[in-house]
């Protein structure tokens, strides 16, 4: 399948997987939160991505898939990298300076990036009103699930904030630059393994810069909580959804991204006994409500 022919709707599979990937991605924030007690975040995300790396190198020894390029995609698959750890550092950067749930909010204006660049930079992936209108109410849906923020704002906030919305370009950036530049070109595992493994030194500096201990207590349950950030997360479901990228239109996925924080929320109200808010009520049927309309064709919504 070509670029051109990359699918303009998300059929019944690629739904299923969408569910499925933004419910571990959901989960993951507790799993991060929990293993943040004898870790630190930096240096946890930097192991990571190695353990996924490794993950990756065994994956395709064993498809015997080319590990490393020696053309012009060997440098694509570094921008890619690039943009992943800057990515990163960008969030816990910010994270010195704003809170969690405002980091959350900016970093999901990724799919306003990626539905705008994708109608200018990809071929048969256009702005339409009701993909507009879809995002405009999920990101509502997601504003409004996370409005009950502390009023005590910090007058370093706002720098914090610059940096989450950096993130969220630069996630946004890296969904279209595979999309533009490396689908259909190479195998995703090897997207996949770029991505990982060009961001380990990036990450490996921000850890060092930020972070002068990086293990303060560590126990069985801290490593099952890495173990699923690694290979479940980082590993299982970076290389599904490279595999949807390159197979569907970039702002109907993005726009699934949504579902993320708000399986976050969920999960934080099961496991970490959080408060079911109204504003989860509320918010939640706007995120469906607007995942429908990113996903409505003038002849059928989803094809199931």
């Amino acid at each position: 399948m070509s670029p051109q022919e990359s699918k303009d709707y998300l059929d019944l599979k690629a739904v299923v997987i969408l569910l499925i990937l933004t419910l571990l991605w959901g989960l993951n924030y507790a799993a991060v939160k929990y293993s943040n007690q004898g870790i630190s975040p930096v240096f946890a995300a930097t192991l990571r991505s190695v353990i996924a790396t490794i993950c990756g190198v065994l994956y395709c020894i064993k498809k015997k898939e080319t590990l490393f390029h020696t053309d012009i995609r060997l440098f694509h698959g570094f921008m890619v990298g690039l943009l992943f750890g800057l990515e990163f550092a960008c969030i816990y950067f910010g994270m010195l300076y704003t809170d969690a749930a405002r980091s959350v909010v900016f970093v999901y204006l990724s799919p306003f990036v990626v539905a705008v660049g994708a109608h200018f930079f990809l071929k048969g992936d256009r702005l339409s009103f009701p993909k507009i209108t879809g995002l405009i109410l999920a990101f509502a849906g997601i504003v409004i699930v996370f409005g009950g923020r502390p009023k005590n704002a910090r007058s370093t906030m706002v720098f914090g904030d610059l940096l989450e919305i950096m993130a969220a370009f630069l996630w946004g950036a890296t969904t279209l630059y595979i999309k533009k530049f490396m689908a259909e070109k190479v195998h995703p595992i090897n997207t996949f393994l770029y991505q990982l493994f060009f961001s380990i030194p990036i990450l490996l500096v921000v850890s060092l810069i930020l972070e002068p201990r990086w293990v303060t207590h560590f126990d069985a349950s801290i490593a099952t909580s890495l173990i699923y950030q690694s290979f479940i997360v980082a590993f299982v479901s970076y290389f599904l959804w490279f595999k949807l990228i390159h197979e569907y239109s970039v702002s109907r996925l993005s726009a699934f991204t949504f579902f993320t924080p708000i399986f976050g929320v969920l999960f934080g109200i099961l496991f970490l006994n959080e408060e079911l808010t109204l504003s989860l009520m509320v918010g939640l049927p706007m995120v469906s409500l607007g995942i429908f309309f990113v996903n409505w064709r003038r002849r059928a919504t989803v094809s199931l």
